[in-house]
């Protein structure tokens, strides 16, 4: 029975600004609470808002959040002069669980394989 190979079949540079996007301290925060905000029933959330959860200068808020939305982790609408910001959470959860499948699949494929080389 051949084992499926460990190959990489995902965009490496949307792997790598979605990981670099949440990596940063500050960003987390805002991502946290974002999820927060969408488990309570608010689906989006203005830039004031943000700023009051991480208690940061506005600006480094408004950097940040620009930075998730480069990401894919946020959508933005404006209404007017205001911005408001959600979560993208249907394709965020849908890489994530592909993610986690791939390396079920790869540990899968790996045991196999040194289940065999053992015999």
């Amino acid at each position: 029975m051949k084992t499926k190979a460990c190959c990489f079949i995902f965009d490496l540079k949307f792997l790598s600004s979605l990981f670099k996007a949440l990596g940063d301290p500050s960003r987390l925060t805002i991502f946290q609470y974002m999820c927060e905000c969408l488990r309570n029933g608010a689906k989006n959330s203005k830039v004031m808002d943000v700023a009051e959860c991480c208690q940061v200068d506005l600006s480094v808020v408004s950097r940040h959040l620009s930075q998730l939305k480069s990401a894919g982790v946020l959508k933005s609408e404006k209404r007017g002069k205001e911005v408001f910001y959600s979560l993208n959470t249907t394709e965020i959860a849908s890489f994530l669980r592909s993610l986690a499948s791939y390396l079920e699949e790869c540990e899968c494929a790996c045991d196999l394989t040194q289940k065999r080389s053992k015999k």
